[in-house]
């Protein structure tokens, strides 16, 4: 066993990795509503910079801010942590949804995740084909080489019902004009979401609760391996394949050791040892709540989960405003 996965005390980590997304949050309030991104984005990297770096781990981040947005980064390779403590790899989202929080939209999130080093894929920022799926399914149900409506019917049928039982999530957007056709060709429900793929992957683990079956699509490879981290605390079944629009991109993906550009990768490919991944919402929606505000007072909720226990805790944090 590698020293840095025998040192990797999750049980111990996993309150401060709570009060790393908690701050990153609570950062970012004074902005929901404010229609200023960058400004938002901007208050969750810092703060989220800030407790990372109270905490006793040797950390590097191999997940990070996108460099599509030229957004404010947590950067790719970036040291954190005093130094002393399990040699871990972290993956961050300190801002899962920035026109979500401008617009106060349902769903935006403060995520990371925190695994040993060497565990966590070193996703390129580059676009990732997504196809993910809840707990209590057979493993390969549905496949991403499956045509859309043939994953629908799949799963269907696993489930025990129809394809007019099925919803699928599905970002909005112009390049997925074709699979919204194929989807409600075979009857199944589509839920539409404007950003925030991380959250729409993490739906399908609480079928019963946010009433999404099955996430399909392209959106960041980075989001992917977040979403892959929720998963392997959730349930649930993810497949990802990269996708490179030019020689740049995969040039990017080359130097962060991706040597088949065409593999499928499952979700214990993504995330190869245990993690623990914490969430909170930043404005409401159907996974956490959103950032409460009352004179002198913040409330958030966090979510917070452990791969190697499968434990799932809720937590609600109140604190004054400074």
């Amino acid at each position: 066993m590698h020293a840095q996965i025998a040192d990797f005390n999750d049980r111990m980590l996993s309150l401060g990795l709570a009060r790393v997304s908690e701050a990153a949050a609570i950062a970012s309030a004074r902005l929901v509503g404010r229609g200023n991104e960058k400004a938002a984005d901007q208050a969750a990297v810092d703060a989220m910079r800030t407790q990372l770096n109270l905490l006793d781990i040797d950390g590097v981040v191999v997940i990070g801010e996108g460099e599509r947005d030229e957004a404010p980064m947590l950067y790719i390779g970036e040291r954190v942590g005093t130094g002393n403590g399990p040699a871990v790899d972290i993956a961050l989202d300190p801002l899962e949804g920035t026109t979500l929080t401008a617009k106060d939209m349902p769903n935006a999130l403060s995520v990371i995740a925190m695994a040993p080093r060497g565990t966590l894929l070193h996703a390129p920022d580059v676009y990732m084909e997504k196809l993910a799926v809840g707990p209590g399914y057979p493993e390969g149900v549905v496949t991403l080489d499956m045509p859309p409506g043939e994953r629908v019917r799949q799963l269907a049928r696993a489930k025990g019902g129809t394809p007019a039982d099925i919803t699928v999530c599905i970002l909005e957007r112009p390049r997925h004009a074709d699979l919204v056709k194929a989807v409600r060709e075979t009857g199944a429900a589509i839920r539409l979401i404007t950003d925030g793929d991380v959250a729409g992957v993490i739906h399908c683990a609480e079928a019963d609760k946010t009433g999404i079956d099955m996430y399909m699509g392209s959106g960041g490879a980075p989001e992917g391996v977040l979403a892959a981290a929720a998963l392997k605390c959730m349930g649930g079944q993810i497949m990802g394949q990269l996708l490179f629009r030019n020689d740049e991109e995969r040039d990017r993906a080359a130097r962060a050791g991706i040597g088949d550009l065409n593999r499928v990768y499952t979700r214990d490919q993504m995330v190869t040892g245990d993690v623990i991944f914490a969430a909170t919402g930043v404005t409401d929606g159907s996974i956490l709540r959103g950032i409460k505000r009352e004179v002198g007072w913040l409330t958030t909720e966090t979510v917070l989960m452990r791969s190697k226990t499968g434990s799932v805790r809720r937590m609600t944090y109140r604190t004054p405003v400074k």
